[in-house]
């Protein structure tokens, strides 16, 4: 990697995040929040530690490797199951997530993030005018309302191909059935036991 290409990456994300913030009259109270907490972001692939940090007006990016309220590392294929709570646990076990430090911090970033909302209508009436901001804001919220639904749609479809058609993962009645069959194993095995330690006494 060029050795200025990340702090042109970082100069770029914070005025971009900076633009945004400005956008959401809601983001002062959680940068509020954020002050003064450090969250560093290490890709495994990736030679350079990201460190991210907030003010009372915006969100900085930096690289260093001193100590930070909650530091965070994982690889490139666990990076899009952080967003499910749920998995975060499973990817612990499996040693593709390492945490240290105050979890806290991290989803207090997470939540800002999350909760970011630009006015965009706003701004775009600036350029276009409020009749021609309203429809492209519009058009917008409909274009994410058919992204969103066709993503549950294709990940639904996913979840079904892989218990019918590819047998990869079982169905709720099958779960029900297997562990009536453990069950059931388990009982018969404890009858044999008893039987074992009966004909040990004779």
């Amino acid at each position: 990697m060029l050795p200025l290409l990340p702090q042109l990456l970082c100069a770029v994300a914070e005025k971009t995040l900076a633009r945004l913030i400005a956008m959401d009259p809601q983001a002062a109270s959680g940068l509020a929040r954020l002050q003064g907490k450090q969250l560093s972001f290490r890709i495994r692939e990736w030679p350079l530690t990201l460190v991210i940090s907030a003010t009372a007006d915006s969100i900085l990016f930096n690289q260093h490797d001193d100590s930070v309220d909650c530091a965070i590392q994982t690889d490139l294929a666990s990076l899009r199951l952080l967003r499910e709570p749920a998995q975060l646990t499973r990817l612990i076990k499996a040693d593709a997530l390492q945490i240290d430090g105050d979890i806290q911090v991290a989803q207090q970033y997470s939540h800002f993030f999350q909760q970011l909302d630009p006015d965009w209508q706003q701004s775009l009436s600036g350029y276009v005018g409020d009749a021609a901001a309203h429809k492209i804001a519009l058009s917008l919220r409909q274009l994410q309302q058919y992204l969103t639904s066709k993503g549950s749609a294709l990940q639904q479809l996913g979840t079904e191909l892989a218990q019918d058609e590819l047998k990869l993962s079982p169905t709720p009645v099958e779960m029900a059935q297997f562990s009536t069959q453990v069950s059931q194993l388990a009982a018969q095995v404890d009858v044999l036991l008893q039987r074992w330690q009966q004909l040990q006494e004779l």
